[in-house]
């Protein structure tokens, strides 16, 4: 480890790597208001690392880089991070700031009985930068997933974001979560949210966007108007909650028209709406990685994001990798018939194709 709390490592190429903060997360072990909840049980969140321990159950090789206190704090997410068989060497350790910790209720995250309360300001995580960082193991995956918190974080952590959504030759193929987080923003001081999200996005490859944060953020309305807005990245995938997610891909030719996809999502009996986002893009970058077609790239985005909505917690078991090979290979009519429910992952477990109500895929914290 360096003097300044980055470690140095020689890193070998990794099918992944993600940035960003993770932090320790206290579930109410009853619902309730935050002052009334007399205990929490212990887990682990973060976006970026939440994709990682994804991809990593899913048989690929990942690195998660990111800056933890050096405490017990710390420990633990290094060690339940590196337990899903995620690559944690790079994470460097700061010895003068904490690890950042948040407690959340029990309720749905979209009703206004949620409530969050962060205790990340000034945490490890907040002076990643060039300088403290170990780029060499930052950019030695095949992608490097990115996302819209880390660059709110602080100024440091926005010229971070920057540096690595600069377009360069010989860069990793740089994926880009807008994860349109207002509350942090309100607070940064450093830049203009939703301008530095755009920013950031066009330096991307690949870009994940809600539509509802497109116009939250953007005032966007719909697939083509969001793509209109950012023409630069090679793969724009608008993910459309219970109607589905639209990719644009392809290089535009002269009239600017580039190839769409569109896959509904899938009908799912909800357990908790959280971690699907991070899921989604797990599954979708899976596929990139196995150099599928776009729309087996979605379907599997929404068959991990599936896994994750069943699921009490944000991390799920994901489907062995023949069986989402199977649900994905299903003609139009066969998976517009398919409802998961809890369970559905398990080996041997076949879903039915009950009709039934989608549900919102993600949920995000405010």
């Amino acid at each position: 480890m360096t003097a300044n709390g980055r470690t140095s490592t020689a890193p070998d190429v990794a099918d992944v790597v993600a940035l960003g903060e993770s932090m320790v997360t206290f579930l109410p072990s009853r619902p309730g208001r935050l002052a009334d909840v007399p205990s929490f049980d212990r887990a682990i969140g973060g976006a970026e690392s939440n994709v990682a321990c994804v991809l990593a159950a899913a048989g690929h090789s990942v690195r998660w880089v990111g800056r933890v206190g050096a405490d017990g704090f710390g420990d633990h997410l290094v060690e339940a991070i590196g337990g899903y068989g995620v690559d944690v060497r790079a994470v460097g350790r700061d010895p003068a700031r904490p690890t950042g910790i948040y407690f959340r209720t029990a309720g749905d995250r979209a009703t206004d009985a949620h409530e969050v309360a962060y205790y990340r300001a000034g945490s490890a995580a907040s002076a990643m930068s060039a300088g403290t960082m170990d780029l060499d193991a930052i950019r030695s995956g095949r992608i490097l997933h990115l996302s819209g918190i880390t660059p709110a974080l602080s100024a440091d952590c926005l010229g971070l974001t920057r540096e690595l959504t600069a377009r360069r030759p010989g860069r990793p193929l740089v994926s880009f979560d807008v994860n349109h987080r207002p509350g942090l923003w309100r607070d940064a001081g450093h830049g203009h949210g939703p301008e530095v999200l755009l920013e950031l996005a066009r330096g991307a490859d690949l870009v994940f966007v809600g539509d509802d944060e497109a116009r939250d953020a953007w005032g966007l309305d719909g697939p083509e108007a969001v793509r209109a807005a950012l023409p630069e990245p090679e793969l724009l995938v608008v993910k459309q909650g219970a109607t589905g997610a639209t990719a644009f891909h392809g290089a535009p030719g002269p009239s600017g028209a580039d190839q769409v996809t569109s896959v509904p999502a899938l009908h799912v009996d909800v357990v908790a709406a959280v971690g699907a986002g991070d899921a989604f893009a797990a599954g979708f970058l899976s596929a990139t990685l196995r150099d599928l077609p776009v729309r087996d790239r979605l379907r599997h985005g929404h068959l991990m994001a599936a896994a994750a909505l069943t699921v009490p917690g944000d991390l799920a078991t994901p489907p062995a990798r023949d069986h989402a090979d199977r649900l994905a290979a299903l003609d139009d009519t066969a998976w517009g018939r398919l409802r998961l429910g809890p369970g559905w992952t398990q080996d041997g477990e076949r879903p039915g194709d009950r009709t039934g109500e989608g549900a919102d895929e993600e949920v995000r914290t405010p």
